[in-house]
């Protein structure tokens, strides 16, 4: 019955999840960052979505790494 009135099956609710994880396992699996800058934006994915790993992709990191 929820599954008509969605147009969704299990295969389509899977699908928009993982689309909504992406940004999260993207920043996750990445070397730009790490420790409390990674976890800021994480924090960030979970209250801006998107547009913050967009922000991520262009901006990450913030501060130079020290070698």
């Amino acid at each position: 019955m929820i599954e008509a009135a969605l147009g969704l099956g299990l295969f389509g609710i899977l699908m928009v999840l993982f689309i909504w994880f992406l940004p999260v396992l993207l920043i996750l699996r990445s070397d730009k960052t790490s420790g409390l800058e990674k976890l800021a934006w994480l924090g960030l994915i979970f209250f801006f979505s998107w547009f913050s790993w967009i922000l991520y992709a262009l901006l990450a990191p913030l501060s130079k790494k020290e070698t």
